[in-house]
Order: C-alpha cells, then sequence, then structure tokens
C-alpha cells in the first residue's frame, strides 16, 4: 500500500495539471515520433523507432506514478491546522541557537519541496526533527553537516 501524501490545494492542482498535460499533448507528440519513426522503413534497425518507443516505455511509466501519486493524495485544510505544534504544511519560523539566524519554512509533501521558496519535505532531517514541536521548545537535529539546536520561535499556517 502507497503512503498517502497531503498536499496544498496549489500543489494537487498542479499535479492534477501535470498529469492532465502527459495524457494528452505528451501522448500526441510520442505518437508522432513513433509514427515518423516507423515511415522511416525497416524497423529492427532503426534506431529512431526504438529511441521513440522507450520514450514512450518511460512517458507511460511517469503517467502511471502520478496516477498513483494522485489516488493516495489528500487535501489539507489550511484553515483548520493546529497551529500550537508543528505540522504538515505548518509554517514554522525557527532560530539557529549556535549562530543565532532565524529562517522560516513551510513543511510540504516531497513533490512541493522547493527550497528558494522555503518550502521543505516533511521526510527532510530538519522537518523530521520539528514536528511535533511546540514554540519555544529547542531541538537537536543530525543533518548532513552536523548536529544542528534549532529554537522554535512561531508556528502559522
Amino acid at each position: 500500500m502507497a503512503d498517502v501524501s497531503y498536499y496544498t490545494k496549489e500543489g494537487l492542482e498542479n499535479l492534477k495539471d501535470e498529469l492532465q498535460q502527459l495524457k494528452t499533448s505528451g501522448r500526441a507528440n510520442i505518437a508522432k515520433a513513433i509514427a515518423e519513426a516507423h515511415d522511416k522503413g525497416d524497423l529492427s534497425e532503426n534506431a529512431e523507432y526504438d529511441a521513440a518507443k522507450e520514450a514512450q516505455g518511460l512517458h507511460e511509466t511517469k503517467t502511471a506514478k502520478l496516477e498513483e501519486t494522485l489516488s493516495n493524495a489528500r487535501l489539507l485544510d489550511e484553515s483548520k491546522l493546529d497551529t500550537s505544534k508543528v505540522l504538515a504544511l505548518s509554517i514554522v519560523k525557527i532560530k539557529n541557537v549556535k549562530n543565532g539566524a532565524t529562517m522560516s519554512y513551510q513543511l510540504v509533501s516531497e513533490s512541493e519541496a522547493d527550497l528558494k521558496a522555503g518550502k521543505i519535505s516533511v521526510t527532510s532531517p530538519i522537518a523530521k526533527g520539528l514536528l511535533g514541536k511546540s514554540v519555544g521548545e529547542k531541538t537537536e537535529i543530525q543533518v548532513p553537516a552536523g548536529k544542528m539546536e534549532f529554537e522554535i520561535l512561531e508556528i502559522s499556517r
């Protein structure tokens, strides 16, 4: 059984749009490439045809994985999130205890993660170390660079 993933409304819409694109123009482009390669003659020695068929297989695999992801996707109602502790979709302002640097992250599903936009995956080491914690709590998190201590300054949605 696949894991259930929670998404923002925007993230879920992006997944649906991507799947729609794969099923429509993506499949049409691959069918066109196969037809063009097929028209070039002998299929037993046609590298273009082989490449187009391989691309088709990869495309269908990606489509199937995205369909599975969507079937296990759940929309989180951000207005009902508990802000007393860190949860998926929480926006958390934390302070690095060692150097005093503060940063804010929103904890999102893996496919929505975008560090430049301040969105980190709930499966990342930092997010895992923050989940379930409350404002004022300090937590020591093992990251690739070693152990870091953070203090939770604020939780919002």
